[in-house]
């Protein structure tokens, strides 16, 4: 096996530069965590840190690595799938228990239940099938 003394300087470069970029996204989403006010807007930035931060850092481990091996290294690309498909559930899963928690408990801050359309105006459709 390689050691990371083999490692040519643009694949130095280009691992560098999608590790700092992971990292700083993941930054800013602890950042924004720590910084909004309300738990609905908390929420949203560690979920885009999280995801596109370990993508950054996955994309690096990925290049590093394969340029080591000399082979094409993606067993990193299940653990992306891992993360960009289960945060989004995680994150929907929370809000909407804190949302029925809220509104049992009559928060005002909470945003209210609105159908996005009024059904009662549309025309019924018709079957015109025999």
């Amino acid at each position: 096996m390689n050691s990371f003394a083999d490692l040519p300087v643009w694949v130095a470069l280009l691992t560098a530069f999608f590790l700092i970029l992971g990292s700083g996204l993941t930054l800013l989403g602890a950042v924004g965590l720590v910084r909004f006010d309300s738990f609905y807007q908390r929420v949203h930035a560690p979920t885009l840190g999280t995801t596109w931060g370990a993508g950054g850092i996955l994309l690096a481990s990925m290049i590093c690595f394969s340029a080591l091996q000399s082979r094409p290294v993606v067993h990193e690309v299940l653990i992306a799938i891992f993360i960009v498909v289960t945060t989004p559930v995680s994150l929907m899963l929370l809000v909407r228990a804190v949302l029925y928690r809220d509104r049992i408990e009559g928060k005002g801050n909470v945003p209210s239940f609105e159908p996005t359309h009024d059904i009662s105006s549309e025309s019924p459709t018709t079957d015109n099938r025999n």
